[in-house]
Formats: C-alpha cells, structure tokens, sequence
C-alpha cells in the first residue's frame, strides 16, 4: 500500500521551499515573456521525469539486497530531511537571481533538463524518503513510478504557478525577509517529517 497523501505532503514542503528553479523561472518569464517559462517548464518537468525514474531503479535494486536495509534507507531519509530543513533554516536555498543557471535564446527548456536531471539533491531524496511511504519500505517498480509521478506532477504545477503568475511571485520571492520566513517555517515542518522517519527506523 501507498501513502499518497503522505508523501505528496513531503514533497510539498520541498516543493515550496523559495530556491534557484523557482527564482530562474519567474525572472525568465519576466524577462524573455510567458512563452520562454512554458518551454523552460517542459525542460524541467522532463529532466525531473528522468531523474525520478533513475532513482525508482536505484531505490529498488538497492532494497531488493534484502530486508535489512530498509531500516538503513529510513535512517538516511530521516538524515536527508535534517540536512533540507537545515539548508532551509540557513537560506542556502538561495532564490536571488544571480543564482539562477542561464541559458541562450531557445535553449531554455534543455538548460531546465539537463540542470534537473544531473541534481542530486532530487535523487537523493527520492532514493531514501520514497520508501518510507510504502508497506513494508520496498517499493515495486510500479508504486515507486507512480510516486516519481506524483513528485514530478506537484513541482510541475507549482511551477507553472509561478510563471502564470511570474509579476506576483517575483514580489514574494525577492522579499528576503518574507522568503526566510517562509524556508525557516518549512524547515520546522521538515524536521518534523525527520522525526518520524527516524521513529520508524528505530522503532
């Protein structure tokens, strides 16, 4: 069984958390019009796509070793939530647009692939924490592609927010002080996800 609504959650407070994908795409469509986020919003949504699928493989040929190190994968999920919330918590989450990648005239939505499907970041979470929401922590091929779904479905719609909406979402993403409150509240929330994994894990 999965927990859809479990894990959509998680996936939200990164999702939401102010960082350089959200910052490039609202100065993009600023800058270069609505027509340019869009096509940088394909690029993204397909490098996600790939990198989800990668990590579902990874996951299940790790986990498929053997039972024992699924208590492993939630001690590193619990890790991985410390490591977001602290990142958060200290504003590394940069949203500034210096930090933003830049790319050519029409090359906007390979530059959004090819940053999202070499990130790390969002491998590594999908490797560890999506376990912890499926019986038992060893999900089938099926069940972590659907969850890989639902990953890349939410950052998708939060980002094509951001663009529909690019004049108002520049205001609250260059308000520094608004922005920190923002990543420090999702990083209390964040811990708290932590919290439970490790209390799975030890439990």
């Amino acid at each position: 069984m999965i927990d859809l609504a479990g894990f959509a959650l998680a996936v939200l407070l990164i999702e939401l958390t102010p960082g350089p994908n959200m910052a490039w795409l609202v100065t993009l469509t600023l800058a270069d019009g609505r027509r340019a986020g869009l096509g940088a919003i394909a690029g993204v949504a397909l490098g996600l796509a790939a990198n989800a699928a990668l990590s579902v493989l990874a996951a299940h040929l790790i986990l498929a070793q053997g039972p024992g190190l699924t208590r492993g994968v939630s001690v590193m999920a619990a890790a991985m939530m410390v490591w977001l919330a602290w990142e958060a918590w200290r504003d590394s989450g940069e949203s500034s647009q210096a930090a933003t990648p830049k790319a050519a005239t029409g090359r906007h939505a390979l530059a959004g692939f090819v940053i999202n499907l070499l990130n790390p970041k969002s491998a590594l979470f999908l490797i560890t924490v999506m376990p912890q929401f499926v019986t038992g922590g060893r999900p089938s091929l099926a069940q972590g592609l659907t969850l890989g779904a639902v990953s890349v479905g939410i950052a998708t719609a939060i980002h094509l927010s951001l663009v529909l909406l690019a004049q108002h979402a520049r205001a609250a993403l260059m308000a520094e002080a608004r922005a920190r409150m923002v990543r420090r509240v999702l990083a209390v929330a964040m811990l708290g996800v932590a919290a439970w994994f490790l209390f799975k894990a030890l439990g």
